[in-house]
């Protein structure tokens, strides 16, 4: 693990971060099974996610999507920089009882990637889950228009996303739709390798609105302080939210950034948040993580 000795043989705490439209919830089966490996985590709410969420009377059913096209975003305010933050207050109480990993998923890379900035000292290892770790680019906005990109299955659901993103500061999905194509096709975004029912029990678990500013704020490592962490990197070869081609894209990226301290590289064959659903395998990753 990193640098901070004055905490070495002390047992880990892994501080989990969700990704967009998500919460802490998302983690409860990886908890279970860190728990069970005998492992203290801990797993955050970004700002207004989990029970600080907003789900209007416009959202629930029957829908009024007109009315909820136009109602004011409770996320529209929140920067890259205020879930930073509450990640760092959350990493400086962990780190007083011992080692932190601190774990992001998918847009929760950015988060962790700042945290990792402002207190590499107190971070022992990062570890990102197909989650964006940005290097040439500051944020993952930027990286859309890349060719590693191209498989990504969630473009094409524009029909998914209510009101205008410009207006409202956000994006906003109607993951409550009853449309039967635009379900298949999200399934086949985020998770063709879960069944029917897992996959609308997840839906009913995530927010419709994530911040654009979260978003576009600028998310680059730096080499001289996040790069000195140690550093896993959990691959999803199934994944078509973040496809394998650009994980591994930015894995090379940040190698290139600080070839002396590369990634320690792990995959699974499984979807966007098909490994919620494999918390076994992941918990063992993790795990080893400790060793």
């Amino acid at each position: 693990m990193s640098s901070n000795t004055s905490r070495t043989g002390s047992a880990p705490t892994f501080v989990l971060v969700h990704g967009s439209g998500s919460s802490s919830f998302m983690w409860a089966p990886i908890q279970r099974e860190l728990a069970l490996l005998g492992h203290r985590s801990l797993a955050v709410d970004l700002p207004g996610h989990g029970l600080d969420a907003q789900y209007p009377v416009a959202y629930q059913a029957p829908q009024d999507l007109d009315a909820w096209a136009a109602e004011p975003s409770t996320l529209a305010t929140v920067t890259l920089r205020d879930n930073a933050d509450l990640v760092v207050d959350v990493v400086r109480r962990v780190a007083e009882h011992g080692p932190v990993v601190l774990v992001g998923a998918s847009l929760g890379g950015t988060a962790i990637s700042v945290a990792g900035n402002v207190v590499p000292h107190l971070v022992d290892r990062l570890v990102y889950v197909s989650a964006w770790s940005c290097v040439k680019h500051a944020n993952p906005i930027e990286y859309f228009g890349e060719p590693e990109f191209a498989t990504n299955l969630m473009g094409p659901l524009s029909a998914l996303n209510v009101g205008d993103p410009a207006e409202l500061g956000v994006g906003r999905a109607n993951y409550r739709t009853a449309d039967p194509g635009l379900l298949t096709a999200l399934k086949a975004a985020i998770a063709a390798d879960i069944t029917d029912e897992r996959f609308r029990a997840f839906l009913n678990i995530l927010q419709p609105d994530e911040s654009l500013a979260v978003m576009t704020g600028d998310a680059r490592v730096e080499a001289d302080t996040w790069g000195t962490i140690a550093r896993s990197y959990i691959r999803l070869t199934e994944d078509r939210t973040l496809p394998i081609a650009m994980q591994d894209r930015l894995i090379a990226e940040a190698d290139a950034l600080t070839p002396d301290n590369p990634y320690d590289v792990h995959t699974l064959d499984t979807s966007h948040v098909g490994f919620v659903f494999r918390a076994a395998e992941v918990a063992a990753i993790l795990d080893g993580l400790t060793v």
